[in-house]
């Protein structure tokens, strides 16, 4: 008895890493159908916060633009504008190079470098076309309606999240996204009029400071902060 209990125990084994592969398989082929059919990304979104406890803290909402970089490009780093519109105003705009956070009340732009700035966060999941698997460890999340789900926990221990959810449809177009934070906080973004592959003018993914406003160098070089001026 005990040694067909042991042989069934082996047995099982091999049929369970086999279903670990096959599901991370399938969590790479859903991923790969956004890294490499999507190079554009036009939406309104809708965003909640929740506490530890599932109460919500935060609602706010607004449009998401994205260019993804080309299979050829140099860097993997895309260009994207998040605007939010309500309650208030907010604008973080990624150049390629750049990335800047402009408070319009604090009449404030925080400018960083958009690589390290970036690095493990879902911005990043989003904008960039490689090396999410270094950064990332890549599951299978099951089902959210007729789209997949993609869950990823960053590789990184000290990072803004724990895990993160992407929802994607049959074209590989994100509808949703959902990351927790360590603490156990969520935050979860729901897109809509969603328009993908289209052209964007390349004008939505530059920021010129207006006059008067205060520029600060999140990288933390001497001389951080200086008004900006027109010549």
């Amino acid at each position: 008895m005990a040694s067909r209990l042991l042989s069934s125990l082996l047995l099982s084994i091999p049929l369970a890493f086999a279903s670990a592969v096959a599901q991370a398989d399938a969590a790479q082929d859903t991923l790969k159908r956004f890294v490499d059919g999507v190079q554009t990304f036009d939406a309104r979104f809708e965003q909640t916060q929740t506490d530890e406890r599932g109460k919500v803290i935060a609602r706010s909402s607004g449009r998401f633009l994205l260019s993804r970089p080309a299979a050829n490009a140099k860097s993997d780093v895309g260009r994207f504008r998040w605007a939010y519109e309500k309650p208030y105003e907010q604008l973080s705009i990624c150049d390629g190079e750049k990335l800047w956070a402009w408070d319009p009340d604090l009449d404030q732009v925080t400018v960083r470098n958009a690589r390290s700035a970036l690095s493990g966060t879902p911005a990043a999941l989003l904008s960039q076309r490689g090396g999410l698997s270094e950064a990332f460890v890549i599951k299978d999340g099951g089902s959210d309606g007729d789209a997949k789900v993609v869950r990823l926990l960053p590789k990184a221990k000290d990072g803004d999240f724990k895990s993160i959810e992407l929802s994607i449809d049959k074209s590989g177009a994100p509808l949703r996204m959902r990351f927790q934070d360590p603490i156990g906080g969520t935050s979860e973004v729901k897109f809509s009029n969603v328009a993908t592959n289209k052209p964007i003018d390349a004008a939505q993914f530059q920021f010129t400071p207006p006059e008067g406003t205060t520029i600060v160098n999140g990288d933390g070089a001497p001389n951080a902060a200086a008004p900006a001026s027109r010549q």
